[in-house]
């Protein structure tokens, strides 16, 4: 089958590769030059891991190729997938300007029956939209089906959520496009992935619920974080009392800085505007985004406690992109944090395997390090920000040696306190009591 992706930025080139290594015969489309000249050169121009493969792979194996020229892709094409950014307008609430612009060619070019299945994360009833605007700029004299197929996907995992998801949702009222979206995902019907086939208001729906939800689990186990520090209990092991509940689940119970990226933040002010157009109030939402900035300046506070000042400190930051394993900086906590400790008067030497470069303009006056140790040389206080795994097993007498004070504030709660201490450290986390250095250690 001949597809379509229109967009080929982080939901359009993932969707793209996976679908030819389905078998399709996938061609991405973007409007910027550039990134499709590097595309075609087998270049990524994001950091996923395990991508890069997967494009080569199949770029070479002729199922999938990359154009500007969207007009002869989608009349070849027997779906279209729309996978163009939704920034958020400054009310919370998606910019669907991009996803107009594709659908007025998507009318423009239709030639026979399309299925035309958004992938971007869109507010419910843009279907509705993408329909009447098809049908406007066709003429109204072709065939065609809107199909909402949300995408789940992790930045750092995202090719293993594509290729072994939970569930695949789809929304449509057609028989016939429900078909193509069978055949398109039958690798995964084979393996008994659970499909939820639905309409496709409900399918919208399900995509800002889902991330709502999970939102709202982080805030709620930071925000208990806090009251742990404040009774002296562990929230580590009260997660972990939680999780064991199947009605609870363990996941997405890990407390930190507050949640960040391009979809938790975006999503739950969506969330919250939808409500409001309806004269409605999505009042735990509210919270939620509200417990997520408290948590950010919670984290600003509990280093200033711990440093006293920052004024005249130098700062080992680890960690700025919002998540392991990618290079976005997209509203990561780790970004005001930064900002807060530069404004206070810090010099802060800052290490991120992939991010540096991203935030290199916004973060004017951080010293950018080779490395976690180059970070902590002449600092007085590590700073971990980020979970990458290479921060969780740090050479101890490496780091201490390049510090002029044994001194860790743990963000992230990637070492335990006893081992901390024992250690020599003076260790900080989140939600845990304080470790502090066993006698007879410098």
């Amino acid at each position: 089958m001949k597809i379509c992706v229109v967009g080929s930025g982080y939901v359009g080139l993932v969707t793209g590769a996976c679908l030819a290594d389905f078998g399709m015969d996938v061609i991405g489309v973007d409007i910027d030059a550039d990134k499709v000249a590097m595309l075609q050169r087998g270049e990524i121009p994001i950091f996923e891991p395990g991508l890069a493969t997967l494009v080569r792979k199949n770029q070479e194996q002729g199922r999938l190729t990359f154009t500007t020229d969207l007009g002869p892709s989608l009349e070849v094409a027997r779906a279209v997938f729309i996978a163009v950014g939704t920034p958020p307008l400054p009310d919370g609430s998606a910019d669907l300007i991009y996803i107009r612009q594709v659908a007025e060619s998507i009318g423009r070019h239709l030639n026979g029956y399309k299925a035309v299945i958004t992938k971007s994360t869109v507010p419910t009833g843009t279907g509705q939209m993408i329909e009447k605007i098809i049908q406007e700029h066709s003429g109204g004299n072709q065939d065609f089906a809107v199909v909402s197929n949300p995408e789940f996907l992790r930045e750092g995992s995202a090719i293993e959520d594509f290729l072994h998801p939970d569930r695949v949702v789809i929304g449509t009222r057609d028989p016939r496009a429900l078909e193509i979206m069978h055949e398109i995902y039958a690798p995964l019907r084979g393996r008994n992935v659970e499909f939820v086939d639905t309409d496709v208001e409900t399918a919208e729906m399900i995509k800002y619920a889902s991330n709502g939800f999970l939102a709202t689990k982080i805030s709620f186990i930071n925000e208990m974080a806090g009251l742990c520090e404040a009774y002296g209990a562990d929230v580590e092991t009260v997660a972990r009392g939680m999780g064991l509940d199947d009605r609870i689940g363990p996941r997405f119970l890990k407390p930190g800085p507050g949640f960040g990226g391009s979809c938790f933040p975006k999503d739950t002010r969506a969330v919250a505007q939808i409500a409001e157009k309806r004269g409605l109030r999505f009042r735990i939402i509210e919270a939620v985004l509200e417990a997520n900035e408290r948590t950010k300046l919670r984290m600003i506070e509990k280093l200033r406690q711990t440093l006293e000042s920052f004024d005249g400190k130098t700062l080992a930051v680890l960690g700025l992109s919002f998540k392991p394993d990618t290079d976005d900086v997209r509203e990561s906590p780790a970004i005001p944090i930064v900002k807060a400790l530069l404004a206070d008067g810090a010099t802060v030497r800052a290490y991120d395997p992939a991010a540096m470069d991203a935030c290199r303009e916004e973060l004017d006056g951080v010293v950018f390090c080779s490395d976690a140790y180059d970070a902590a040389e002449g600092a007085e206080a590590v700073i971990i920000l980020t979970e990458w795994n290479q921060f969780r097993a740090l050479e101890l007498d490496k780091l201490a040696g390049a510090l002029t004070a044994r001194r860790i504030v743990d963000l992230r709660n990637l070492y335990e306190p006893e081992r901390m201490a024992k250690a020599g450290f003076h260790y900080v986390s989140v939600g845990r009591p304080d470790g502090n250095p066993a006698e007879g250690t410098s």
